[in-house]
């Protein structure tokens, strides 16, 4: 594409477009930058981009996109925008083909469930013919090709080349967990979603968004961008679920719920460790519905799925088929296999309301006692410390506290500060996260139940600017088979 018809697209100003190059890609760092490219300057919240143009022009940049006019003395033209983020964005659909508008593409937001609904969905459309791929904490999905997940809603320059190599594979749906990160820094604008999820909101991520209130708008943006035929996918047993179904959304909307009135309901629950049965209404119809993950949140998650496939063009039978036949998500209430009297359970729960939801899925279910390990991560909301800390001691027998991705804190620091929501409630504190590991196993009796929250399908531990491997599955593995060889 021409430069001059670039910067009508994304409503640009140019003082000198002297030489009307062909664009061949766009970057957003300039190491990144190969000749005939455009690099696009990201005002950042310490540093500028635009510091960074005249080395992308040396790797043969075309232009330099940005939002100052303090550009305009580099030696090629300098297209002067209102939002660099947007304008990256279009440039990065409009330079991969626009994918998104070949694909039905179903996003899911929200603090806690995001991945579990994106898993089940992806399964039920798969098993209705609709080959999607997927993008997520864990993974990017395309076709039989994984790719380690960096974040889990990639830049729009990485989700748009992700769209296009779906596209090239052959797939007809698109699944996206989509960050309040991401729609805040518009890394989904000019994707035009069919169905839209909205699981909870519960306290996160306040270091970015500083208020609730924030933080739901940013939620929200991607509902108030439906139009027309697309289906909003709401959780009415949540506050800010009801909030949202009460908005002038441009949309269809179905609830879902485990409280009765929701479009989407589930009746006649039975939980237990090996997953539950319940009987699902919907307007599609009534059926009994048996999953193998365990917890009434699994349950919602479950409703979720259910209205986003059947909302993006899957038909009910066959989506009830494929969540019946979903047994784990990794790192989610994630069972470790071990021939042990106890049961170990590994969840990415990091936030006090999962913390909350994971603790009461087990604590009726266990016979014994309950004993939780977690920690907080470093450099990120510290609020949320204490509150975990109390919510631990509420639900759990034996709480250890130790470290999760510390990153440029202190350890002792942040468990402190954890500690001031324990109270008077004894609990063992144990800095290294296997040593925690270790002492919760090595107190485990039979019928208790471990759970090592957290990290979940995390595979490192960051702690001064060092990313050191670390797979809580697999340590509880090595700490067990120690114990094991202890005991013998």
């Amino acid at each position: 594409m021409q430069l001059s018809d670039i910067k009508k697209q994304i409503d640009g100003t140019c003082g000198r477009l002297s030489v009307n190059a062909e664009v061949r890609g766009v970057a957003l760092h300039s190491r990144d930058v190969r000749p005939g490219w455009i690099f696009v300057a990201i005002p950042g919240a310490s540093i500028d981009g635009l510091r960074y143009a005249e080395d992308a022009v040396r790797r043969g940049a075309v232009a330099v996109v940005t939002e100052s006019v303090a550009g305009e003395r580099l030696s090629v033209p300098v297209i002067t925008v209102a939002d660099a983020r947007l304008a990256a964005a279009r440039l990065a659909a409009i330079l991969n083909g626009w994918p998104a508008r070949s694909l039905k593409v179903v996003g899911i937001t929200g603090t806690n469930g995001k991945t579990t609904v994106a898993h089940m969905v992806r399964a039920g459309l798969q098993r209705s013919g609709m080959v999607p791929g997927m993008t997520g904490t864990i993974a990017y999905e395309i076709g039989e090709r994984r790719i380690a997940a960096s974040r889990t809603t990639p830049d729009a320059l990485t989700l748009q080349d992700l769209l296009r190599q779906m596209v090239v594979h052959g797939c007809r749906s698109a699944v996206m967990e989509v960050s309040s990160h991401a729609l805040s820094q518009s890394r989904v604008a000019d994707i035009d979603f069919a169905v839209a999820g909205f699981t909870n909101l519960t306290r996160e991520h306040l270091d970015y968004h500083q208020t609730m209130d924030a933080y739901y708008e940013a939620k929200a943006l991607l509902f108030r961008r439906l139009v027309g035929t697309a289906t909003a996918v709401i959780n009415r047993d949540d506050a800010w679920g009801v909030r949202l179904l009460q908005e002038p959304l441009v949309c269809r909307r179905l609830s879902y719920g485990l409280a009765p009135g929701a479009d989407i309901a589930a009746e006649t629950l039975k939980l237990s460790l090996e997953g539950s049965t319940f009987q699902v209404h919907t307007p599609w119809g009534a059926q009994a519905v048996r999953l193998l993950l365990p917890g009434r949140h699994n349950v919602s998650n479950a409703l979720a799925a259910i209205g986003l496939c059947i909302a993006a063009g899957a038909d009910l039978p066959s989506t009830l088929q494929a969540l019946e036949g979903v047994s784990m998500v990794r790192g989610r209430l994630e069972r470790v296999p071990a021939a042990v009297p106890f049961r170990v359970f590994v969840d990415y729960a990091h936030t006090d309301d999962a913390l909350r939801h994971v603790l009461a899925a087990l604590r009726p279910l266990t016979p014994g006692r309950l004993i939780v390990v977690f920690g907080c991560g470093g450099n990120r909301d510290r609020g949320k410390r204490a509150l975990m800390g109390a919510v631990a001691v509420e639900l759990a027998d034996i709480v250890v506290v130790t470290s999760d991705n510390p990153r440029q804190e202190s350890p002792s620091v942040i468990i402190d500060e954890i500690l001031v929501g324990v109270g008077d409630h004894p609990v063992e504190v144990a800095v290294e996260r296997r040593e925690a590991i270790r002492l919760a196993l090595a107190l485990a009796r039979e019928g208790d139940t471990v759970l090592i929250a957290g990290k979940g399908h995390e595979t490192y531990q960051e702690a001064g600017g060092i990313m050191a491997p670390f797979n809580d599955v697999d340590v509880v593995q090595d700490e067990l088979a120690t114990l094991a060889k202890g005991a013998s």
